[in-house]
């Protein structure tokens, strides 16, 4: 699904120099998120090959992937002419635009739906953060720990993104904001021990491994503490989380500010 959050002719290739390999191994296993893989092929295999410094540094980034990279690399048409390299570079980096996206943090507050629609009220709707030890898994750009951050004891922002990581942390300095500490970490292998906070929250993040991601958050989460899922708005509608609900999540719907359906969730754990 595209976004339409970027220009890609305004990114260069070199972009991809800043991805995670966590990134690099999606990247590289759904094809890009188009729908069109021979397109997908042939752009990223001619970009490939016409920026070996890329090639190299996914290579040596994601090894796992390697001889994928040289495959796309070895068949893809050896071009020369510039424009032609250019416009499969564009389509390469238009393929994952949340990832190109993440290269420039600054960026998302002007173009992401989620970001720009959002208002903290839905967040403290669904639990009270007054005092409270937080974990926000897969904080991105900060949305919901700095918000929470007005009236949480601690917020821990875990983010496996480098440029992310480094977005939150400048505007922590630059903002004096004494509350919210910010980390490495996936949503499926968090680092902090059994039952360690009141709340653990995310948003856009639960879904691509959901046993594994639901039992991973409720480890780290203590015995009737609160997990929420929280997304920004949307410029589409969006659609009830079956398996939240057949989890036993409680629902909490609102039209957002784009005139969209929005739906967040919340659980209590009990252990």
């Amino acid at each position: 699904m595209l976004f339409n959050w970027i220009n890609p002719e305004e990114y260069s290739f070199n972009s991809f120099l800043l991805l995670e390999r966590f990134q690099i191994r999606l990247m590289l296993d759904a094809r890009g998120w188009g729908k069109d893989e021979k397109l997908w092929r042939h752009s990223f295999g001619i970009a490939l090959r016409a920026n070996p410094v890329v090639m190299w540094y996914l290579a040596q980034r994601c090894p796992e992937r390697s001889s994928f990279l040289e495959e796309l690399a070895q068949k893809a048409a050896d071009v020369s002419d510039e424009a032609e390299i250019r416009q499969a570079e564009v389509y390469a980096l238009m393929s994952v635009e949340d990832f190109t996206i993440y290269t420039t943090p600054t960026v998302m507050a002007e173009k992401c739906d989620f970001i720009l629609g959002w208002d903290e009220k839905h967040l403290f709707e669904l639990s009270d953060f007054e005092n409270k030890i937080v974990l926000d898994v897969g904080a991105g750009s900060g949305r919901l720990s700095f918000a929470a951050a007005k009236k949480a004891a601690w917020i821990y922002a875990s983010e496996p993104v480098g440029t992310l990581r480094e977005f939150m942390r400048d505007k922590i300095a630059a903002e004096n904001i004494n509350n919210v500490r910010v980390l490495d970490g996936l949503i499926t292998d968090l680092p902090f021990p059994d039952n360690t906070f009141d709340i653990v929250m995310t948003g856009h993040v639960i879904g691509d491994f959901y046993s594994e991601e639901l039992e991973e958050i409720s480890r780290v989460c203590k015995p009737g503490g609160w997990l929420l899922d929280c997304p920004g708005d949307s410029e589409f509608d969006m659609q009830p989380n079956k398996d939240h609900l057949a989890n036993g999540w409680s629902e909490k719907h609102y039209v957002g500010s784009f005139g969209k359906d929005v739906y967040c969730y919340s659980k209590q754990v009990q252990k």
